[in-house]
């Protein structure tokens, strides 16, 4: 099947792949867009896994003011070298994770990082919740942990939904990045600041 070059363009524009990576994944979705969208996604996603393990010593502190100067994040956000570090597509990374930090004022990076006795207290709110409502004792596991999840999808960065495309998670957005740049990235820490807090 020949694969318009209009349609590669604008896939490339959507995901700012490589365009023979465009190109093949229109090929393989026998030109339909959105499927050679979700193609570019789950190749995304296997490259960054196989990175996952990979050092990252080099980044950059990236600092965001939201408008009104009432509102700001610092991040540090890591690759494996100060090449990479220097590219824009890192730096937009960057400016993406902090504006997200800002928006959603997540409390942890990953759902492993939070203390265990702040997700004790957060299961036993939500047993007192489900008891209170009525609930059989034997579905409040499957209840509680479903409102847990909910909770490490609202403060957990890696796990919220990408406030510029909510059909993807943070995590998403940055396995896009490090399989275009074929560096490992990582989210080391941030602080986020609100005038008067």
């Amino acid at each position: 099947m020949e694969i318009d070059s209009k349609l590669v363009k604008e896939l490339r524009y959507k995901t700012g792949a490589p365009m023979m990576d465009c190109k093949r994944a229109l090929e393989k979705a026998n030109g339909n867009l959105e499927k050679a969208l979700d193609y570019l996604r789950e190749q995304g996603v296997a490259k960054a896994s196989q990175k996952a393990g990979r050092s990252t010593r080099e980044g950059l502190v990236y600092s965001y003011i939201h408008p009104g100067e009432k509102l700001g994040v610092l991040l540090e956000i890591n690759c494996e070298t100060d090449f990479v570090a220097r590219t824009d597509d890192f730096r937009n990374l960057a400016k993406d994770v902090a504006m997200q930090v800002a928006a959603s004022n997540p409390i942890t990076i990953k759902r492993e990082d939070f203390p265990a006795e702040l997700l004790e207290k957060e299961k036993e709110i939500y047993k007192a919740q489900v008891l209170k409502e009525g609930k059989p004792e034997k579905i409040l596991d499957k209840i509680i942990q479903g409102k847990l999840e909910k909770y490490f999808q609202e403060f957990c960065l890696l796990e919220q939904p990408f406030i510029k495309d909510e059909d993807r998670t943070v995590k998403q957005r940055i396995d896009e990045t490090i399989a275009k740049l074929g560096e490992n990235i990582t989210v080391k820490r941030f602080v986020r600041f609100r005038l008067g807090e």
